[in-house]
């Protein structure tokens, strides 16, 4: 089974090139996750943090099926709500092909970055970036982000311990998404907590 599943990625990778390249995780950014199939024609469901497969001509989202960033070329998109829908891509048309790619998050390529909203980008995507306060300068860098908690926190690495930053839109005042910085306005006493 696993073979079959390789071989049938490889051939969807030969058969869709990005540009003859390989994906590299810095070359895209999460936008949702395929939750479970609709019907047996193999389409499936997904819940996404934007609205960019329906406000922009996209052709193809990427899965990271057996590790390798792959593109997956779209035959239809309808959306059910601003955060949920059902998609359907090129080559997978049964239920039991559908099955085996739920769970995967979708990604874009960072060309699409400048269509959709910071506020709708998901969290996890700004792990790695570097974190610099209006006032107090370099904080540290993006190790990990914890939605466990009502507040979205970043988990950021300084010179001495770990802070907690509460991820929210009130304190971001830019984002560089090539240079990887978020700059923050932060409250006086947050990172004494």
């Amino acid at each position: 089974m696993i073979i079959s599943k390789l071989n049938f990625i490889v051939s969807l990778h030969n058969h869709i090139s990005y540009e003859n390249k390989m994906i590299l995780k810095s070359d895209v950014f999460p936008i949702g996750q395929l939750t479970k199939t609709h019907g047996l024609k193999g389409e499936m469901a997904f819940s996404c943090t934007s609205t960019i497969l329906e406000d922009a001509e996209i052709p193809f989202i990427i899965l990271e099926p057996e590790g390798i960033l792959v593109p997956f070329y779209i035959d239809e998109v309808r959306l059910k709500t601003d955060e949920t829908g059902l998609i359907s891509f090129e080559r997978i048309e049964t239920e039991e092909k559908a099955r085996e790619y739920l769970g995967l998050t979708m990604f874009l390529p960072n060309e699409y970055l400048e269509e959709i909203k910071d506020t709708q980008i998901e969290a996890d995507y700004f792990v790695g970036f570097e974190v610099i306060d209006e006032e107090k300068g370099k904080i540290g860098k993006i190790t990990e982000v914890d939605q466990s908690t009502a507040n979205v926190l970043f988990i950021v690495e300084t010179d001495t311990d770990d802070v907690l930053i509460p991820a929210v839109d009130e304190f971001i005042t830019d984002i560089d998404h090539d240079k990887k910085i978020i700059r923050l306005n932060l409250p006086d006493g947050l990172l004494e907590l």
